[in-house]
């Protein structure tokens, strides 16, 4: 049935809360409808993805990619364009472009091991930021609502269930939030409701649960995932508080995925795959033993 992979797949899953997502910011946060770059963001990382499919598949088998592996690849690149429409914010289409284009190539050129080591949105973002000077990361248009707080939880739970990473968005959450409560409230003696407003901001809601929960970008086994993201949450927790940069979850998630290759050699465990291999090479040939009658 044609929604049977929309149930097997987490992705399809992802890339619905992520339209609704954007959808809402429109409709309910008054963001401006900027088509023209959402279009963009889309179009190249689609582009992007199938021209490097092609280029791969030409080296290594010298023929052109399965329709089921250009297919398997569509969800990951819808999901990176939709990552950049929601936190990425340029006036100049080439910007888009490149972060688009950045995004999806990092997957292919930057690998260790067979694994990518960047997850695509967060990199485009950064290096959109830094090569170009002319976009920006735009954390407070989410605000901080009672309605995006339980939205974000509700959906990203599925998600990180789906794909068994839940244990990573606990681990970050748990330990930004803790710090900042020790900080805030013990520490310095605020009112809790400042503690609650700091904490449930949309942008650092959909980074805990969309972004830095990537499968295909965290150490494979989970109590690697665990201490990774806890020293992802108490760095970005110093630069977020000392520093004041309150878009540092981004900058620290992508500064510390080097080490994942690290992770990965020092706790052994199975690597994350969307899709049975099986899904390329198409359903196995049937085989007969030969038998032998005697005379």
């Amino acid at each position: 049935m044609f929604l049977s992979p929309l149930f097997k797949d987490a992705r399809y899953f992802q890339i619905i809360f992520q339209f609704e997502f954007l959808a809402y910011g429109i409709l309910s946060l008054g963001w401006n409808a900027e088509w023209a770059l959402y279009l963009t963001y889309l179009g190249v990382s689609i582009g992007t993805q199938l021209i490097a499919e092609t280029i791969l598949s030409r080296i290594k088998n010298n023929t052109y990619p399965s329709a089921a592996k250009i297919k398997n690849g569509f969800p990951s690149a819808i999901i990176s364009s939709m990552g950049l429409c929601l936190l990425l914010k340029t006036n100049e289409l080439p910007v888009a472009a490149l972060a688009a284009f950045i995004s999806i190539a990092s997957k292919y050129i930057i690998r260790i091991n067979g694994k990518h080591i960047f997850n695509p949105s967060a990199l485009g973002i950064v290096a959109a930021v830094l090569l170009t000077g002319k976009a920006w990361i735009s954390p407070g248009q989410w605000g901080s609502g009672a309605v995006i707080l339980f939205s974000v939880l509700c959906l990203g739970f599925i998600i990180t269930t789906k794909v068994q990473k839940l244990d990573t968005s606990i681990a970050f959450l748990g330990t930004f939030g803790g710090l900042l409560f020790i900080r805030q409230v013990m520490y310095l003696g605020w009112p809790i409701d400042f503690f609650v407003q700091s904490i449930s901001t949309g942008s650092l809601l959909l980074f805990s649960f969309f972004m830095i929960t990537d499968p295909k970008t965290t150490p494979n086994h989970s109590i690697a995932r665990i201490v990774w993201a806890i020293l992802v949450a108490a760095v970005a927790f110093y630069f977020a508080t000392f520093k004041f940069i309150n878009t540092a979850p981004v900058w620290v998630l992508v500064a510390m995925q080097p080490l994942v290759p690290l992770l990965d050699k020092l706790f052994k465990a199975k690597r994350f795959s969307w899709m049975p291999h099986n899904v390329f090479t198409g359903p196995k040939e049937k085989t007969y033993k030969a038998v032998v009658i005697p005379k």
